[in-house]
């Protein structure tokens, strides 16, 4: 196991019951490949691994853990910590989580001025023997220990993806840059071609608008005698006013600026790759965030940038249709996993619905996000009469969301219970409409969580089978890209469909739902849609 010391060293306790004090930590771990490592936080130390060019095939991560744990006993959002868990466990005030960690490996536990507890390695061999003890009395211990292993195993690909980066091409960005904004200006400045289109909104409304400031462009149509409530683009798309094309124009401009422009690229771009900062489990659902450079929101018209190196080629694979694909195998209905067993599960679908397939597409839609808008009312009655399993199982979560209930995804991630602030508007007059918005969210919760674990027991298993030198280099929900040496671009698309069938088992066992995801070889990832 390892931990920090205090000192910004190391402690390795080696199989058998060996420890040493390592400064050369990185070289001790060179001589165990089959190991699983249980650490306290893989945030703050594999890093510093990756940076001594040691990778490791496993982990148990104390944090992830402990925080799936805490959901699962009703007590989410506690501190999660391993000195807060051992706090927990003997009695000791419980320390509040640290979000950065110190220099280094210094820190890794606890903040310096602060005394620990306990030694390192001894916080981290109790806490991991309780989370075991409490996993194994769990209803479905087997399919929690895999969410812990598929969780743990994406501290270890988060922090590989920010180390190796997404090929970047930085003179292919900031010809595009130059190309749609102009010459990079001063600072301070707007690039040119944003300057015009700001000039072309204050000449539209005859007077001098900041195009960045939503209260002067909501004053100026209401100047105009066209009132709108906001700026959005789709309120402003419903107004017939001159001011309307450029300011459009320049809101995603500017947005492409401001989050993917030359300080960005300064920031977030080094050595020919993107390196972003993932946050694993960053969203309640389980879904990955990032806490910098914005992986997850790439726009299409970046990814031209993104390019292989000379020699080597983009992977690039997405899961097809993924959610209802996982409600049909979580809810075993039969008509519905016969449709997701075909490439394109709308078109299967679509014959129940007047061989509409927008109307399927709707009808699914609406089921698990509880749209009520439109055609969704008529579209669901024959959802519901055509896919009954289907259709109970997000509702039975919608009602328990409703009455303030905890659900739980298909390995056993825990939603958040409701706030205190929930529970006196559903006791107060607009009870309704609170119960129903919680009733919205654990209807998709227990369909979105059991997709991201799909997703990340997908990348987990096909970690472990990639040929070096290919490496995973980026994540978003659905869709990986593994950039590796052109060579290796058939074996690797093999792999890819082999990890896709192993996470579909790992999951849901023998099941007749099909989960498409073509692997496709490109040289640049705009060619990849």
């Amino acid at each position: 196991m390892v931990a920090a010391d205090g000192e910004g060293g190391g402690v390795l306790r080696l199989p058998g019951g060996r420890a040493r004090h390592v400064a050369d930590l990185a070289e001790a771990m060179r001589e165990m490949d089959d190991v699983r490592w249980v650490w306290a936080d893989a945030r703050w130390i594999y890093p510093e691994l990756l940076a001594r060019d040691v990778r490791v095939a496993r982990c148990h991560d104390v944090a992830l853990t402990e925080g799936l744990l805490l959901a699962s006993e009703g007590r989410y959002g506690e501190p999660r910590s391993a000195e807060a868990a051992y706090a927990r466990l003997h009695g000791h005030p419980v320390p509040e989580d640290r979000e950065t960690p110190a220099e280094g490996l210094q820190g890794l536990l606890f903040e310096t001025r602060r005394e620990p507890l306990a030694p390192e390695d001894e916080i981290v061999a109790d806490v991991h023997a309780d989370q075991a003890r409490r996993i194994a009395a769990l209803p479905d211990p087997g399919r929690f220990r895999l969410l812990v292993a598929a969780e743990s195993a994406g501290a270890l690909i988060a922090a590989e993806l920010g180390h190796d980066g997404l090929p970047w091409r930085r003179d292919v960005h900031d010809a595009l840059l130059t190309e749609l904004l102009g010459p990079r200006p001063m600072h301070g400045m707007r690039p040119a071609k944003l300057q015009v289109l700001a000039d072309e909104v204050s000449a539209a409304f005859g007077a001098t608008v900041n195009p960045d400031s939503p209260q002067q462009i909501v004053k100026a149509f209401k100047t105009a005698g066209q009132p709108v409530p906001s700026t959005r683009s789709r309120v402003l798309k419903e107004v017939d006013h001159p001011a309307v094309a450029p300011l459009l124009a320049y809101k995603e401009l500017v947005r492409l600026w401001s989050f993917h422009g030359w300080t960005w690229a300064d920031q977030w771009v080094r050595g020919g790759r993107m390196r972003s900062e993932y946050v694993v489990g960053g969203v309640v659902s389980g879904r990955w965030a990032t806490s910098g450079g914005g992986a997850l929101q790439i726009p299409k018209i970046m990814r031209r940038v993104v390019v292989a190196d000379d020699g080597w080629t983009l992977v690039v694979a997405d899961a097809a249709q993924l959610e209802p694909r996982v409600l049909a195998a979580m809810a075993g209905d039969v008509g519905l996993a016969r449709a997701a067993g075909e490439i394109d599960l709308y078109a299967a679908l679509a014959q129940a619905f007047g061989g509409d397939r927008s109307h399927a597409k709707i009808a699914m839609l609406s089921a698990m996000y509880g749209g009520t808008s439109g055609d969704a009312p008529k579209l669901l009655a024959i959802m519901r009469q055509r896919f009954p399993d289907a259709y109970a199982f997000v509702e039975d979560a919608a009602r328990a969301g409703e009455e303030g209930r905890l659900v739980r995804s298909w390995l056993g991630r825990t939603s958040p219970p409701p706030s205190g602030r929930w529970r006196q508007l559903v006791s107060g007059p607009e009870g309704g409409r609170a119960a129903r918005d919680r009733g919205r969210f654990t209807r998709n919760f227990v369909v979105q969580a059991t997709a991201a674990e799909w997703a990340l027991t997908l990348m987990a298993v096909l970690r472990g089978r990639l040929p070096d030198p290919a490496r995973l280099v980026f994540f978003q929900h659905d869709e990986i890209i593994v950039h590796c040496p052109a060579e290796l671009t058939a074996e690797v698309q093999a792999v890819v469909a082999w990890a896709t069938e192993e996470a579909t088992r790992l999951l849901f066992g023998a099941t007749p739902v099909r989960f498409p995801m073509e692997a496709i070889p490109v040289k640049c990832y705009a060619d990849a849609k």
